[in-house]
């Protein structure tokens, strides 16, 4: 008798197992089949709206499914990046976010989710390197003298970033704690502002994303010094990185990514994340975001939420030293 039972339930076991390997199967042969949305926790035409509409056309075509960019701004992001993750995990509801996902967790006394368990990380999307910009009158023309520069007079040079806490803010304060400098800081409401001041010399510097600044650049009204990104950005070539003009383990690249909420099956994932790969190697894509200073990355999800949880440890160390705080 016992011998029966044990045989009895091998079976069923394997049949379950069958079962479930079917399901999944079946699931990701079928999805999608319905439209997908994809939030976006920013207003519409910014940087992660624009990057979010050039890579959802194109995965549009290759699903064979409908793609929804859904603008949900507000609390620098919080408010859409809650949407996601309070979202079924069926492959239906998707967030771009941005480098301040990992930067939140530290500016805010507490979010209504948390950064890492609620979500499930798919691909690294683009990067959008910064770019540290001088004016025309300052007399530098590299990294190294604007430090130089910068130590021979503590604290009487002006930067400008698009407001307390946002990336063009910690991008400077990072760059003064590696080369020990003193600059003070002036924020503005949105990079947009600070620029006229960038133009007439009221401020001296600035860490702007590379998009903005380029054509700027190119024209003679400002001065490009160093991006902010490992690697030389497609769109301003001749412009070194900060870590090849002297300060190493610098690294201060914006990115955007792909993500979904908690348990996605990983079948979903794995279907979603090699879509990407194929959309950013297609020069329908990849042309147009290097046009805009936005280049094309992609990654595995383990990479992407190395990357993520790497970025919460030095930001909050960052935010702490440099006693940064919400307008």
């Amino acid at each position: 008798m016992t011998l029966h039972l044990n045989h009895s339930y091998r079976i069923h076991f394997l049949i379950g197992i069958i079962f479930i390997i079917t399901s999944h199967l079946t699931f990701a042969q079928s999805y999608p089949n319905r439209s997908i949305r994809l939030v976006v926790p920013f207003t519409a035409g910014g940087g992660t709206d624009i990057a979010a509409r050039i890579v959802s056309q194109r995965l549009s075509e290759q699903l064979g499914v409908a793609i929804v960019v859904d603008n949900r701004n507000g609390a620098g992001g919080i408010i859409g990046t809650d949407i996601v993750a309070k979202s079924a995990p069926d492959g239906y509801t998707l967030g771009l976010v941005s480098s301040s996902h990992s930067i939140n967790i530290s500016l805010h006394k507490s979010l209504p989710y948390d950064t890492v368990k609620d979500f499930t990380p798919i691909s690294l999307v683009v990067y959008a390197p910064g770019m540290l910009v001088t004016t025309l009158s300052l007399p530098v023309s590299n990294l190294k003298e604007f430090i130089s520069l910068a130590k021979s007079k503590p604290n009487q040079l002006t930067y400008g970033s698009a407001g307390n806490g946002t990336p063009t803010h910690l991008a400077m304060e990072l760059l003064k704690s590696i080369a020990k400098i003193d600059i003070n800081h002036v924020p503005y409401k949105g990079a947009g502002s600070l620029l006229p001041d960038l133009l007439n010399g009221q401020i001296v510097a600035a860490i702007p994303s590379a998009a903005s600044v380029i054509s700027m650049i190119q024209s003679g009204k400002i001065r490009g010094i160093s991006v902010t990104s490992i690697t030389r950005t497609a769109a301003a070539p001749n412009i070194p990185t900060m870590s090849e003009s002297g300060l190493n383990g610098y690294d201060a690249n914006s990115w955007y990514g792909m993500v979904g909420p908690a348990q996605v099956p990983s079948v979903i994932v794995k279907r979603i994340h090699s879509e990407i790969q194929i959309a950013l190697k297609t020069t329908q894509v990849s042309d147009k975001l290097i046009a805009l200073a936005l280049d094309p990355v992609g990654n595995t999800p383990e990479q992407f939420l190395a990357r993520i949880r790497n970025e919460i440890k030095k930001w909050e160390r960052i935010i702490q030293s440099s006693g940064a705080k919400l307008d």
